[in-house]
């Protein structure tokens, strides 16, 4: 009796000391990421989770998860109450809650990892080497379901803490940002798997984590050694840095137009025009008037890809899209792409029949989505994908796969998120594309951040938030496909076989030399 009290006293101090630990342990990987990259916030953050889940039940372990990621998601897309002061008397009031709602669904997914690495911890004695990899892959495999349960959220991934640096995040070539996320863990739990392991085994796990960083560093570093050949063409994006409030006001709409076309007019060579998305605020296509002003300022040769609302009339109803246009200097849409991943209550409702809810944005229904990745075919351009807003964010699923494009084109409006760190982890998750794919990335925002990215990941030249202007660059060029855009996330499956193979043959060696040691012992 007296034995089961001084448990559950021990349980009663330890369960609040470790939950707090895993709190700020989880707000530590927000200064791991962009605009901040402390890379040392990594090691630290993993390696506290680490430790703190040895031995505890389930319960414990998806309790302690569960509050890693209010810490990570807590602070991490506190950046989203921003959306909600833009129309402040309907949705001010809003936007703790929301962010606190959202913050507590997205720590399930940590809760997970943490679960089913105690549950299968405790079938069986671990290794520390053993161990973080258990931990690594219970992370990356609960990531993965974030970006794809429910439409998905794959928003600041563990791999994005290596963005900011150069060589780090070329793997992602190979094996995409949730393989680098396994990686990344991987490396970041090994200090405290180090601090845990018996004497004999902390040089080998020391040693692995320095093996598992150089070669990281070196596989990088040889990529980046070869460059992708330069197509010429000569880029103009405009950022006109509208604020959001001001963006949608009908007596605006003249004043938008004439701010871009005052930009875009500038002097200098330009093949391709960008503006960001939703840049005129009305269907573009049904105003004669505003076409013409726009396509008669185009010089002969130049084409725009401008961000627009469209809307088809069908025995159903309305239909409204959120889609990117291209025209050349007659007036008439060349070809168009539809976003397909809506944001959830941004663009639509969802169970609109069931939940009370208004969508944060003005428009007259909600968005229908597009069939999915296209790629265009502009006259004397290369092939274009074409990414609007949030869609880029997702591994994956930013080009079409059978029609490969040349270059991305992320028309966005970060304007939602002022001057919080929202846009700065946008950016991230554009340059990891441009990564996994081998292409550049162009981003067009209404305001920052407007970019050019290379196909390593650097970004070539950039527009931030709060700037008006435009940025004057050469398209840079294409890298052959990566084994990321042949393979996709079978590259992540792959990855971890190897790893536990690459575990298991340890472990066997490891109990061979044991078992011959214990018989020269007895002889």
């Amino acid at each position: 009796m007296m034995t089961g009290l001084a448990h559950m006293s021990v349980w009663g101090y330890y369960i609040p000391l470790r939950s707090g630990i895993s709190f700020v342990a989880g707000g530590l990987t927000v200064l791991a990421l962009p605009p901040f990259s402390w890379l040392i916030a990594v090691p630290v953050a993993f390696s506290a989770l680490f430790l703190i889940l040895r031995q505890v039940s389930t319960a414990h372990a998806f309790f302690i998860g569960w509050v890693f990621g209010i810490g990570q998601f807590g602070f991490g897309i506190s950046w989203i109450a921003e959306s909600f002061y833009v129309d402040a008397e309907r949705f001010a009031a809003l936007a703790i809650p929301a962010v606190a709602g959202l913050s507590a669904g997205l720590a399930i997914f940590p809760a997970m990892a943490a679960a089913l690495y105690a549950v299968i911890a405790q079938r069986r004695p671990l290794g520390s080497i053993a161990a973080s990899l258990l931990l690594a892959t219970c992370w990356v495999a609960t990531e993965w379901l974030r970006g794809h349960v429910l439409t998905g959220f794959p928003w600041n991934l563990a791999a994005y803490a290596l963005v900011d640096h150069a060589a780090l995040r070329q793997p992602a070539a190979w094996v995409g940002s949730y393989g680098l996320s396994f990686l990344t863990v991987l490396v970041g739990v090994m200090p405290g798997a180090a601090y845990s392991a018996v004497p004999r085994q902390r040089s080998a796990v020391l040693v692995l984590c320095a093996m598992a960083i150089i070669g990281l560093w070196g596989a990088g570093t040889f990529r980046l050694g070869s460059e992708a050949p330069l197509p010429r063409v000569d880029l103009r994006i405009v950022q006109g840095n509208v604020p959001q409030r001001e963006k949608w006001a009908p007596g605006n709409r003249d004043a938008t137009l004439e701010l871009y076309l005052d930009l875009s007019s500038r002097p200098g060579n330009v093949d391709l025009l960008l503006w960001p998305e939703t840049a005129f605020p009305g269907f573009l296509d049904e105003d004669a008037a505003a076409r013409a002003r726009i396509t008669g300022s185009l010089p002969e040769g130049t084409l725009l890809l401008t961000g627009v609302p469209d809307r088809v009339e069908s025995d159903a109803g309305t239909r409204y899209f959120n889609t990117v246009q291209a025209y050349d200097s007659s007036g008439e849409i060349l070809t168009g792409y539809a976003k397909h991943h809506l944001v959830p209550f941004g663009e639509y409702v969802p169970f609109r029949g069931w939940l009370p809810f208004a969508r944060l944005t003005e428009g007259l229904g909600d968005f229908t989505p597009g069939p999915g990745p296209r790629t265009l075919a502009l006259p004397g351009t290369p092939l274009v994908a074409v990414a609007i807003c949030y869609e880029i964010i997702f591994p994956g699923h930013v080009v079409d796969d059978l029609f490969r494009p040349d270059w991305i084109f992320n028309a966005t409006n970060d304007a939602w998120f002022g001057t919080s760190i929202g846009p700065e982890q946008h950016l991230a998750a554009a340059r990891m594309r441009a990564v996994e794919e081998g292409l550049p990335v162009v981003r067009a925002a209404n305001t920052g951040i407007s970019a050019i990215i290379d196909a390593n990941g650097d970004v070539v030249a950039r527009l931030d938030t709060g700037e008006t202007g435009v940025i004057d660059a050469s398209l840079p060029g294409a890298r052959a496909p990566t084994p990321y855009a042949r393979f996709g996330d079978w590259t992540i499956l792959v990855l971890i076989v190897a790893s536990w193979s690459l575990v298991y043959s340890f472990g066997l060696i490891r109990r061979r030399l044991d078992a011959e040691h214990s018989r020269m012992e007895e002889w």
